[in-house]
């Protein structure tokens, strides 16, 4: 089905409900509906056959998105982020393109497209002739760019058929209690926006968006407006904790704290456990061609994890749960073969919120309908899935294939180590060595040696770091991914500097 069926039953079952807050803007069901049938009507009239959205969300995603797809036309929300040569190289590959912006982003964007700012969108809208069209299932409803940080960019295609199986999969129609509010602090341009807008509004609950995230603000909205479920990266439950422990904050309203986007470090994790504990908290994995979550950590796989004596049990903690409903996965070696309980390989994945295809590249499945994610994972003989980074993060030191994750999982244990990533920097002689970047404790001042011993304690000889090289913070994107490469360039930047200084 379409998504605007989505918001078609949100308002006819409670038209009256408060839907959106987004700073001053309040909006019903009803209200955001009747915008949206607007916004279709200004779509329509442009006689665009893409819509690109550029700005910082809030009100304006599910609106646009909602627009959109009532005009049956696709949309694409665009990292804001990006320069403007980098913003218009997206929108140049759209095909006539209606691009809709927030003031502050209207100069990046430039001249040649037919541009509408937000404020204005939205004014049309409450003027225009409604257009409502219902798009064909399979047709393409959200357009979304990889982040590109190791090539150009890639265009995934999710059809509406994909988006409404996950939100109708994981999500009971109405199911929100009438005082449920979800607080959006995620970007419009990532998948988990996207997520967001459709599952909260189909579930009933109001969502509240803080667009610029600050964890003070974070922390002050969830009393404010009575917050009772939130979704937050990594980066941002680090700085929620520091709030927490800094102001001896509680949130009382707050049931439900999912995360995700990249891997947690688990000290981290037991930490906002033990700041929380009357919080469920939930460990969601997803990815863009899968149209967001497809396995989570639920709360009671947290508690039971955290309390366990067992050690198969405890060490689910650090994994991403079980798969949702709809979903099936794979772990397959390298030779295509699905591996067994406990071995590691490549997750495969498989169901109706799978796209697995891109524009101008086509379909990426195989014959019988899996994705191949390029994720390094096992699962346990519960059926519990560990993520082991990207295949492409693999080190490769003088012929041996060695997994980042297992070296960070060890090393974030280090009472002096608050965040580390370990990479691969070049070597003439082993091809590459094993650095590890490390953002150390508040007040500590590790010394290298003894977190070299500390990794060889627990793991073989072959695993420790060559180098340990320290940094205030780590490289990240908006999503709380760490920017590898961008260690790697520096990394490899400073072997060449200083192998060309004079003796």
């Amino acid at each position: 089905m379409s998504i605007s069926l989505l918001l078609e039953m949100a308002s006819s079952a409670d038209p009256y409900r408060t839907a959106v807050v987004s700073d001053d803007i309040r909006l019903t069901a009803q209200d955001l509906s009747t915008l949206a049938d607007g916004g279709a009507g200004v779509i329509a009239s442009s006689e665009a056959r893409h819509v690109v959205y550029v700005g910082t969300g809030g009100a304006m995603l599910p609106l646009v998105l909602f627009s959109a797809a009532r005009a049956a036309v696709p949309v694409t929300p665009l990292n804001y982020r990006l320069s403007a040569d980098g913003l218009r190289a997206l929108i140049d590959r759209l095909p006539e393109p209606l691009v809709v912006v927030d003031d502050e982003y209207r100069n990046a964007v430039g001249d040649g497209y037919r541009v509408i700012g937000s404020a204005d969108f939205v004014e049309a809208a409450r003027a225009a002739e409604p257009a409502v069209e219902f798009a064909d299932p399979d047709a393409v409803a959200v357009v979304l760019f990889t982040s590109g940080t190791t090539s150009r960019p890639k265009a995934v295609e999710l059809t509406h058929n994909n988006l409404t199986s996950y939100v109708t999969g994981t999500v009971e129609f109405g199911s929100a209690d009438p005082g449920d509010a979800a607080l959006i602090c995620v970007p419009p341009y990532h998948i988990a926006g996207v997520g967001a807008a459709l599952s909260n509004l189909y579930a009933g609950r109001k969502m509240v968006y803080l667009r610029h995230f600050d964890a003070s603000k974070w922390v002050r909205l969830v009393g404010d407006e009575g917050v009772t479920s939130a979704t937050v990266v990594p980066t941002m439950l680090d700085r929620i904790v520091s709030v927490l422990e800094a102001q001896r904050a509680t949130l009382p309203s707050l049931r439900t704290l999912a995360y995700g986007g990249s891997k947690v470090a688990l000290p981290l994790v037991r930490k906002a456990l033990s700041l929380l504990p009357d919080v469920g908290f939930v460990n969601a994995y997803g990815l863009t061609e899968t149209s967001s979550t497809i396995a989570v950590l639920t709360p009671d796989d947290h508690r039971a994890a955290l309390g366990a004596s067992n050690d198969a049990v405890a060490r689910r903690l650090g994994s991403v749960g079980q798969p949702v409903p709809g979903i099936e996965v794979q772990i397959r070696a390298d030779d295509g073969t699905v591996v067994g309980p406990d071995e590691t390989g490549e997750l495969f994945v498989r169901g109706e919120q799978v796209s697995g295809r891109y524009t101008d590249i086509g379909s990426v499945l195989d014959a019988d309908g899996w994705f191949p994610t390029k994720d390094v994972a096992s699962l346990d003989a519960d059926g519990y899935l560990f993520i082991g980074g990207r295949s492409d993060d693999t080190i490769i030191r003088g012929g041996e294939n060695i997994a980042p994750a297992e070296i960070e999982d060890v090393l974030v244990e280090h009472p002096h180590v608050r965040d580390c990533a370990v990479v691969g920097a070049d070597d003439p002689e082993w091809g590459q060595v094993i650095v590890a970047v490390v953002v150390p404790s508040t007040g500590t001042s590790p010394d290298p040696d003894e977190l070299r011993e500390h990794v060889r304690g627990h793991l073989r000889g072959s695993r420790t770091p060559d180098r340990v090289v320290f940094r205030d913070e780590l490289p990240t994107n908006a999503t709380g991914k760490v920017l590898r490469r961008e260690l790697v360039a520096e990394l490899n930047a400073e072997q060449t500097t200083a192998t060309k200084e004079p003796a």
